[in-house]
């Protein structure tokens, strides 16, 4: 297997520092939790200092104490405590499989966009367009829970009235279906040496992936929305950023059985250990999404 970076090095070094680049740290500090604001001050005030100095690269050391003058001590401690665990994910040289799980309108593909886009990951996906795929090749006769939405899989049940919910046997009926594409990008991006973020209410906890996947790191979590009234409004957001293509009635109709999904996914979570993340604030979320990338690329470091 082939591994390839995913993101070029950062621009700070040991007492070899690398050659600056105010574009590239401003990004690093961005997926480092930095708003965009400081990150481009702190990256610019970096840049006036070495081209006064005539230097190309600036030690950590003098980076972190940079960073304190612009972000405060606690604030600038912490974004450059960042950038070295990003400095450590980039070393492993390892595939990212990022599965960012949860039910409809909890935000996931807005969550897994910008991770993807903070971690320099160009290829991300979702679990319905795995499932459209699917269409084109299964027929309704022959597979029919993957021609309808997640919450409405219970009408492809053969004996509904045996099932003691619909709506979760026929959602798992359609995840189990979903697994087998999914899991068949994963492995495609693993044989290539590919970094991938996959997005989608199909990555259940112990579904997928369906089996050990080694040589990635591979993160996994699951968004939510506890409060049901929040979960409502996204709804209206995508009515309205999709032009009423998602017309926000059909998901309004259906949210009981869009939360008991819900449910579903965040109980299985909690059983196989894999974080779920209160979905109240995006960029808290998406915060929250790369500690646990950083965090496991961590874990990878310190057993390699």
């Amino acid at each position: 297997m082939s591994h390839r970076r995913h993101a070029a090095p950062l621009p700070l070094g040991g007492e070899d520092g690398l050659p600056y680049s105010k574009g590239l740290m401003a990004r690093a500090l961005i997926a480092a939790g930095v708003s965009a604001v400081r990150a481009y001050e702190l990256a610019s005030r970096i840049d006036r200092e070495l081209t006064e100095t005539g230097r190309d690269s600036i030690e950590l050391e003098r980076c972190r104490e940079v960073a304190q003058e612009v972000l405060g001590d606690d604030d600038g401690g912490a974004a450059i405590d960042r950038l070295l665990r990003l400095r450590d994910l980039q070393e492993l040289e390892l595939p990212i499989i990022l599965l960012v799980g949860g039910a409809t309108g909890t935000g996931k593909s807005t969550v897994a966009t910008e991770a993807a886009h903070r971690l320099g990951i160009t290829r991300v996906t979702s679990t319905d367009f795995v499932r459209q795929t699917m269409r084109a090749f299964f027929s309704m006769d022959f597979m029919p829970s993957i021609h309808y939405s997640s919450f409405e899989a219970d009408q492809a049940l053969r004996v509904p009235e045996d099932a003691e919910d619909p709506v979760v046997s026929g959602f798992l009926e359609q995840t189990r279906n979903v697994a087998v594409g999914v899991q068949a990008s994963i492995d495609r991006a693993l044989e290539e040496g590919w970094s991938m973020v996959l997005e989608g209410v199909h990555v259940v906890p112990g579904l997928v992936p369906q089996r050990p996947v080694q040589g990635a790191l591979v993160v996994q979590c699951i968004l939510t929305i506890d409060d049901e009234e929040a979960h409502a409004s996204h709804f209206w957001v995508r009515d309205v950023s999709s032009d009423g293509v998602r017309p926000v009635r059909k998901y309004l109709d259906r949210l009981p059985d869009i939360r008991r999904v819900q449910e579903l996914i965040v109980r299985r979570a909690d059983r196989a250990g894999v974080p779920v993340i209160e979905n109240t604030n995006i960029e808290a979320s998406i915060r929250t999404v790369m500690d646990l990338v950083l965090e496991g690329a961590s874990r990878l470091e310190a057993v390699s």
